[in-house]
């Protein structure tokens, strides 16, 4: 997955995002980070490695290595004990992010929408 170069980058520790991106990186990697993650190297010359995710407004590259990424999920009581997100956490995500695609998908708010149909006629 390469980065569109329109979006911002931005290079951040998991534990540094806002919830709602945590939850969204949850749902897209469902079954645990490590195989997902990326190696390039910064600019101090130094190889890292990072999970990559992209939102509508901007791609992230999520500092952490292998053991970061196991330490994260076995710590998370959002996930089992073989690594996996739990459905009824993923249920209630997708629920919870799924009205926040549709409200930034059309850009309107819903009772705008209401609005203007009664002042058009």
């Amino acid at each position: 997955m390469s980065a569109p170069s329109s979006k911002p980058r931005v290079i951040k520790d998991f534990d540094k995002l806002d919830i709602e991106i945590q939850e969204q990186i949850k749902l897209e990697y469902p079954e645990g980070f490590e195989d997902h993650l990326i190696y390039f190297t910064n600019k101090e010359g130094k190889r890292v490695s990072a999970l990559p995710f992209e939102t509508e407004e901007k791609y992230y590259l999520v500092r952490m290595t292998v053991e970061e990424a196991q330490q994260i999920i076995e710590d998370d009581d959002d996930y089992d004990d073989d690594g996996n997100l739990k459905d009824e956490i993923k249920e209630e995500y997708e629920e919870k992010h799924a009205d926040d695609e549709e409200d930034e998908s059309t850009g309107f708010d819903i009772a705008d929408d209401e609005d203007e149909d009664d002042d058009e006629d």
